[in-house]
C-alpha cells in the first residue's frame, strides 16, 4: 500500500497530488492543508520515495497504476494534480482512462527530456551515510558535487540520518533513469479540462510541446507563474495555489 497523507473532508471533489522525482507526500503540506478548506486533498509517497514501497518498476505505467489505484481506494471522479515525474504518471493515467475530472500538469510535458538527474542520485550515493554525525555534514559532503543549495536543502528532506539510510529507492532510480525522463508511446486523448501550470522561467514546457500536448489533451489551457522556476509551487506557493483553486473551481 502506498502511503497517504489525507488533509480536509469528504466534500466536493477530491484532489490527489503527485509529487515529482526525489519528492514526497510531505513536500506538499502546506499546500494541501490551506486548499483543503474546501475539499479532501490526498497526497501520496510514489513508489521508491518515502515511506511508499520500494519495487524494481518505475515506468509511468506503473506509477499510472499506483495513481489508479489511489483513486479507486476513494472513489472517482477526482481531480489530479501532478508536478514533474508526478505530471508525467498523471498524464499517463488521464490517457489511460483513469476517472478524473480535471487534470492539472506542473511544469512538465509528455515529451523526452534530454537532461538526467543521474548526478545528483551519484552525489547522494556518495555519502557515506554510516559515518555521517549530523545532517549539516551530509550537505557539506552533498555541496562537493551540487552547487544549488535549494537542491541540496530539497535532496535532504529525504536523509533519515537516526536509520542511516534515504527514503529513496536510488539504486532502481537510477537504473530507471531513461524511462523517467522519457515518456511512453501512449495513443487516445483525455478530453476533461486540463491546465498545463509552468514556472516562467522554467524551460520544461517549451512552445514547441504545445502540439503534442493539445493532440493529448484537446482542452489544454496553460498559464505560468512569473518569477517561478521548475519548482514552482515552492518558490510561489502563493500563487500556485492561486491558480490551482481558479481552475478547479471554474
Amino acid at each position: 500500500m502506498l502511503h497517504i497523507i489525507s488533509h480536509g473532508s469528504d466534500f466536493g471533489t477530491p484532489l490527489i497530488i503527485a509529487h515529482g522525482l526525489f519528492g514526497s507526500a510531505r513536500n506538499w503540506g502546506v499546500i494541501a492543508k490551506r486548499l483543503s478548506d474546501s475539499r479532501r486533498v490526498i497526497a501520496f509517497d510514489m513508489r521508491n520515495h518515502g515511506a511508499s514501497p520500494w519495487q524494481d518498476d518505475h515506468s509511468y505505467p506503473a506509477l499510472a497504476e499506483d495513481l489508479a489505484q489511489v483513486i479507486a481506494s476513494i472513489g472517482g471522479p477526482v481531480d489530479v494534480l501532478g508536478h514533474s515525474m508526478g505530471g508525467k504518471a498523471a498524464m499517463v493515467a488521464a490517457l489511460s482512462g483513469a476517472d478524473i475530472r480535471r487534470l492539472i500538469v506542473a511544469d512538465i510535458a509528455p515529451v523526452i527530456y534530454g537532461h538526467t538527474q543521474q548526478h545528483l542520485i551519484d552525489a547522494m550515493l556518495a555519502i557515506p551515510l554510516d559515518q555521517l554525525s549530523s545532517r549539516a555534514e551530509a550537505e557539506q559532503i552533498l555541496s562537493r558535487h551540487i552547487k544549488d543549495p535549494t537542491v541540496r536543502s530539497f535532496l535532504l528532506q529525504s536523509l533519515n540520518l537516526k536509520d542511516q539510510s534515504w527514503r529513496l529507492n536510488l539504486p532502481a532510480l537510477r537504473a530507471c533513469m531513461e524511462q523517467i525522463i522519457g515518456f511512453p508511446d501512449i495513443s487516445g486523448q483525455f478530453t476533461a479540462p486540463t491546465l498545463f501550470l509552468t514556472g516562467a522561467t522554467s524551460d520544461y514546457l517549451r512552445p514547441e510541446h504545445r502540439p503534442t500536448i493539445k493532440s493529448l489533451f484537446p482542452k489544454a489551457r496553460f498559464a505560468k507563474i512569473p518569477n517561478a522556476g521548475h519548482w514552482l509551487h515552492a518558490e510561489k506557493p502563493r500563487e500556485f495555489e492561486a491558480a490551482v483553486r481558479v481552475f478547479l473551481d471554474a
